[in-house]
């Protein structure tokens, strides 16, 4: 039967891409095999390269790399959350655990074949999004399996949005899979403004959302007639007038569909002598649109994850009426340092 896996790699991101691997840390510990299976082992192994660790720690990172090494099998599904910009990358394990004595960081490696990338989390249920921010770096998927295997036979018009039943944790591992923590509750908030700006606005209404963003960071901003805009969404400039240079171009795509360099460079076309260009979407950028706004200086592109992180930094001086549609409060939470090197 085919597993599926959840793996944070903050060490690495498009290495991991380019490279068709997946890893995990624990660089002081050699070739899990020339240890065995043998947890006791794996554990004394920890201790001796990791003194400083704590006593809860070391059972919870033997289980890591056991499973890595040896429960992990070709044909299991990876999923790779990518932090930078708040999106999903899925594969297929195709190797057996390799070792890679040369690698500057993250020797404990397995191939992947991925077949999505940069996909959106706003496109899953919360109680998806929130078993795959567990705190541990290797965990198995359990209670939302069939959520993911649908997106990825059927595609993200197929998700179903209900929220399967939960089960009780019966282990560490599990509390450690399902435990509340500051870095979990953040990007359950973060997963929460996107899947709301992404499945409950418009894209008229997502027009006016970035006017107001735009607002609550300081410039003025007024929405272009709907429909007749000729691909340009918003204007936005500093001066109350909106009469002094530069003039900002706006283009706003409600959608988590990755964009592309000649989606870009349409909007860059109807750029006059001085005027500056902004890209909005809900999902993420090709490589090579990417590289097109590096090689402009009048171009910037905003993600679904910067998106978000605007909203988080500015959301006191939102509109109301946003508020609403997106409450939020600050709180104290339990800030547990991830359990993963």
């Amino acid at each position: 039967m085919v597993a599926v896996w959840g793996i944070h790699n903050d060490a690495l991101s498009n290495e991991l891409l380019d490279g068709g691997f997946v890893s995990i840390g624990w660089d002081a510990i050699p070739d899990i095999r020339t240890i065995g299976s043998d947890r006791d082992l794996l554990k004394k192994a920890l201790e001796q390269a990791y003194p400083e660790a704590k006593a809860g720690a070391i059972p919870v990172w033997a289980g890591i790399l056991l499973r890595f090494a040896y429960e992990m099998k070709k044909g299991d599904i990876v999923i790779a959350p990518y932090r930078a910009d708040s999106t999903l990358n899925f594969g297929v394990i195709t190797g057996e655990y390799e070792f890679l004595h040369d690698a500057p960081v993250h020797p404990h490696r397995r191939s992947v074949r991925w077949i999505k990338t940069g996909v959106s989390r706003g496109l899953f249920p919360q109680k998806a999004l929130y078993e795959i921010g567990s705190a541990l770096t290797l965990f198995k998927v359990k209670k939302n399996v069939q959520v993911f295997e649908r997106f990825l036979e059927f595609g993200a018009e197929d998700i179903a949005q209900e929220e399967p039943e939960g089960i009780e944790p019966e282990t560490v591992d599990e509390w450690i899979e399902t435990e509340p923590s500051a870095a979990r509750l953040d990007q359950f908030t973060r997963d929460f403004i996107l899947k709301t700006l992404l499945q409950d606005l418009s894209h008229e209404e997502f027009e006016h959302f970035t006017a107001d963003l735009l607002r609550a960071m300081g410039y003025q901003a007024r929405v272009t007639p709907y429909s007749s805009d000729g691909g340009i969404d918003v204007i936005a400039h500093r001066d109350a007038l909106g009469l002094e240079p530069p003039v900002i171009k706006v283009q706003c795509k409600h959608t988590s569909t990755q964009q592309s360099r000649p989606d870009v460079q349409r909007l860059s076309g109807t750029l006059a002598h001085g005027e500056l260009a902004l890209f909005v979407c809900l999902g993420s950028y090709s490589k090579d649109a990417v590289g097109y706004e590096r090689e402009r200086q009048n171009l910037r592109l905003l993600t679904g994850a910067d998106v978000v992180e605007l909203t988080l930094t500015h959301y006191e001086k939102l509109a109301p009426r946003w508020q609403t549609r997106i409450p939020l409060r600050q709180v104290y939470v339990v800030d547990r340092a991830n359990e993963g090197r």
